[in-house]
C-alpha cells in the first residue's frame, strides 16, 4: 500500500522513479514514426514502394491516432494503468521490430513491415492516452509540471531518431537502424515494471458492490474517471439530465473551423515530418547523410514552442500570440521556396511554431466549451478529424512528387495549407470566449 500522499508534492524517490519511467516512456511516443523519414529512400528503394506508399510509414501510425482512440479509452476504464502502459510498449517494440524484419526473415512483400507499422501505432495511441492518466493520478498537483516534462521528453525523442538514424543506417543498414530504437522501448519497459510493481491482489470481499483489485500496487478502486469521461465524449453519453439542453458541440459552427484549423496544421506537419529530409536534399542540397540531422532542427525547437505559449499570452491577446506563430510556421515553406540556403532559420522557426500552435488550438477548445462534457467531445472531434487528414498527407505528399518529379510541389501546398490556417485561426482567436454554457 502506497503511503498516503500531500497534494502538490513529490515524495522524493518514490515520485522520482515514477517519473523517469513516465519520461521513459515519452520517449518512445514519437522516436518509432520519425525514425523512418531520416531512410525513407533507402526503404522504398529496397522495398520498392512508390513515394505516396512510403508516406504510409509515417501516415498509418497517425491514422490509429484517429481511429482506435474512442475503443482504446474504453478499455483503460476497465484495465490497470500498469498494464496498460507494459501493453503499449510492448506493441511498440513488436511493431518496431516486424516493421524491420519483414524481408530479412523471408516475409511474403512488404506486408509485415505494414503490419508493424499498425501495431505501432496501436502502442502509441494506448500510451498517448494512459500517460496523461496517470500524472492526474500519481502527482496531483504538479500535472502541469509533468506534463511538460512528458512533452519535452516526447521531443527528444524525436530529434534522437531524426539526427541519428541516417549515420546508423549508414553503418549497419536500414533495417537494423530502424530496429535499433527498440533498445529504448526495452528500457522504458523495464524501468516501467520496476516503478510500477505487481503486488499479490488483495482476497476480494464477498459483497457484490466490492471493486476488483488492481495489479498496480494500489488498493482497489472504482474504474478510472478520466478513462469513463473519454469514452462518453465518443459516445456522447452524460448522466446529467441538464446536458440534454445543451447544444451538441457538432451543431457549433466554431467546432468545425476548429477541427479546419487543427487538420491544416496537422497535415502540414505530418507531410513535413515525413519528407523534409529529403526536401532539404533536393532543395537545400544538403547531403542524405546529414539531412536527417538537418532536419532535427524542426523537432528540437519544438520543446521552446510549447512553452513559449502560457509565457506569450501573459503580455498578449491570444490573437498576436497566434499571428506570431502563424509567421514562424510559415517560413519553412516559403523559406525553402525563396532562400533554400537559410534552411537552419526557417526549420528552427517552423519547429517553435509547430509545438506553439498545437497548445493554441487546444487552449481554444479549453476556453469556448468550458464544461467538462462539451470541452471532451470537442477535443474528441477536432482531433478525430484533424489526425484523419494528417494521416494521408504524408502519402499525398509522397504521390504529388512523384508526380511532378520535384518537392518544390508539395513544399507550395503546405504553403497554402498553411495560409488558409492562418485565416483561419487569425479569426477564432480573435472571438471572445464562451460564458460557460
Amino acid at each position: 500500500m502506497a503511503p498516503p500522499r500531500r497534494p502538490g508534492v513529490f515524495r522524493g524517490g518514490v515520485d522520482g522513479v515514477l517519473l523517469v519511467a513516465v519520461l521513459l516512456v515519452a520517449v518512445n511516443l514519437r522516436a518509432p514514426i520519425t525514425a523512418v523519414p531520416p531512410v525513407v529512400a533507402d526503404i522504398a528503394a529496397d522495398l520498392h514502394l512508390t513515394p505516396a506508399t512510403a508516406g504510409l510509414l509515417t501516415g498509418l501510425p497517425v491514422l490509429c491516432f484517429a481511429l482506435t482512440t474512442p475503443a482504446v479509452a474504453g478499455i483503460l476504464g476497465r484495465s490497470s494503468l500498469r498494464t496498460a502502459i507494459a501493453v503499449a510498449l510492448g506493441l511498440v517494440l513488436a511493431g518496431t521490430l516486424l516493421r524491420s524484419a519483414d524481408l530479412a526473415i523471408g516475409g511474403p512483400g512488404y506486408g509485415g513491415t505494414f503490419a508493424g507499422t499498425v501495431l505501432i501505432g496501436l502502442g502509441i495511441t494506448t500510451a498517448n492516452l494512459a500517460v496523461p492518466m496517470i500524472a492526474q493520478r500519481d502527482f496531483p498537483g504538479q500535472v502541469s509540471t509533468v506534463t511538460g516534462l512528458y512533452t519535452a521528453a516526447i521531443n527528444v525523442g524525436t530529434v534522437a531518431t531524426t539526427a541519428l538514424t541516417a549515420p546508423l543506417a549508414g553503418v549497419v543498414g536500414w533495417r537494423w537502424g530502424l530496429a535499433s530504437w527498440g533498445a529504448l522501448v526495452v528500457v522504458a519497459l523495464v524501468w516501467w515494471l520496476r516503478a510500477v510493481p505487481r503486488e499479490p491482489r488483495p482476497t476480494r470481499p464477498a459483497s457484490s458492490e466490492s471493486a476488483p483489485a488492481t495489479d498496480d500496487g494500489r488498493s482497489p478502486e472504482p474504474p478510472d474517471p478520466l478513462a469513463q469521461s473519454m469514452a462518453e465524449g465518443v459516445t456522447g453519453t452524460e448522466p446529467d439530465a441538464a446536458a440534454a439542453v445543451e447544444r451538441h458541440v457538432l451543431r457549433t459552427p466554431f467546432t468545425w473551423w476548429l477541427c479546419a484549423m487543427f487538420a491544416l496544421q496537422s497535415s502540414s506537419f505530418y507531410a513535413l515530418t515525413a519528407w523534409l529530409p529529403l526536401i532539404l536534399e533536393d532543395l537545400a542540397a544538403i547531403p542524405r547523410s546529414a539531412s536527417g540531422g538537418a532536419a532535427s532542427l524542426f523537432q528540437g525547437f519544438a520543446i521552446v514552442g510549447g512553452l513559449a505559449v502560457p509565457l506569450a499570452t501573459r503580455r498578449l491577446s491570444m490573437r498576436t500570440t497566434f499571428l506570431g506563430i502563424a509567421v514562424l510556421w510559415l517560413m519553412l515553406p516559403a523559406g525553402l521556396l525563396l532562400a533554400p540556403n537559410l534552411w537552419a532559420v526557417w526549420a528552427s522557426a517552423a519547429g517553435i511554431a509547430q509545438a506553439a500552435n498545437f497548445v493554441v488550438i487546444f487552449t481554444l477548445v479549453a476556453q469556448h466549451y468550458p464544461t467538462v462534457r462539451r470541452a471532451r467531445q470537442a477535443s474528441a472531434t477536432v482531433q478525430s478529424t484533424g489526425y484523419c487528414l494528417a494521416a494521408v498527407a504524408p502519402t499525398a505528399a509522397g504521390a504529388l512528387q512523384a508526380a511532378t518529379g520535384t518537392w518544390t510541389a508539395p513544399v507550395a501546398v503546405v504553403l497554402g495549407a498553411l495560409g488558409a490556417m492562418t485565416v483561419i485561426g487569425a479569426v477564432l482567436t480573435g472571438r471572445a470566449p464562451a460564458s460557460g454554457r
